[in-house]
């Protein structure tokens, strides 16, 4: 299995508009992040987790060919908003996307993309099959086994995923007893690290290097970083040999 980092930036991305602090206007392309998503490479599917307003340039930049699925984890602005975007695979490939969400999610969706779901239909339209997700409860995607679990964004929970060996979590803030039994044991981590000081809905920096250890994964990668959080090449220096920052077009195999 391939991952790849499609955006590792937070809502905003940064550089954020019209900042003009140090890590905005750095010339490092590892502090170029776009809004946070990535995409899996199967032994035979292709699948991406979230499609925030980036999500057309992430898949040029890529040079993706072809998408199976569509994870989704929650239904802020920056994890939904690309949607839209999966219609060339429609009409190139001549392929309904497989996409997945909760009920709550998928409310959001018929709300923010009302015009996929309208009785009239019209050419053109992304064309989908919705899947509901249940957390705690594994699904398949081709020949992988998908385990969806909750953690909590201050009061809004959000679904985290493992595939095998690897672990996505993203806009965790507290992660329960029940959920952690399903991470436990994971190679390959990855959270979300936003800043270093106390943020109400997200782990900071020191409160993901803390779970990081709890999980004891063999490599953690931190994601949906803000600019409040410093220079990439600063911060890798002040991390434990097996956290890494991760940054845009990062690809690991497992």
């Amino acid at each position: 299995m391939k991952v790849t980092f499609l955006g590792t930036g937070t809502s905003q991305g940064v550089p954020v508009i019209a900042c003009n602090c140090e890590v905005c206007l750095s010339p490092d392309k590892k502090d170029k992040r776009l809004r946070t998503s990535i995409l899996i490479e199967t032994a035979d599917k292709t699948i991406v987790v979230d499609s925030g307003p980036d999500f057309r340039y992430q898949l040029l930049r890529e040079n993706v060919k072809d998408l199976d699925a569509v994870l989704f984890t929650h239904e802020h602005k920056d994890h939904i908003a690309g949607l839209d975007d999966i219609r060339p695979f429609n009409y190139l490939l001549h392929k309904v996307i497989d996409v997945y969400a909760t009920e709550r999610v998928q409310t959001a969706l018929k709300r923010e993309f009302y015009y996929i779901f309208a009785e009239t239909k019209y050419h053109g339209l992304p064309q989908i099959n919705l899947h509901t997700v249940t957390n705690g409860q594994d699904f398949k995607i081709g020949e992988s086994t998908i385990t969806p679990f909750e953690v909590m964004h201050h009061l809004l929970p959000i679904t985290g995923y493992r595939i095998g060996d690897f672990t996505y979590i993203t806009d965790a803030k507290t992660i329960s007893e029940e959920s952690f039994s399903k991470i436990k044991g994971s190679k390959i981590l990855v959270i979300n690290a936003l800043q270093k000081e106390p943020h109400i809905s997200h782990f900071t920096l020191g409160e993901a290097i803390a779970f990081a250890d709890k999980v004891g994964a063999a490599t953690t990668y931190l994601t949906h970083i803000s600019h409040n959080l410093g220079k990439h090449e600063d911060i890798e220096k002040e991390l434990p040999n097996h956290i890494r920052l991760a940054y845009d077009g990062l690809q690991i195999e497992l």
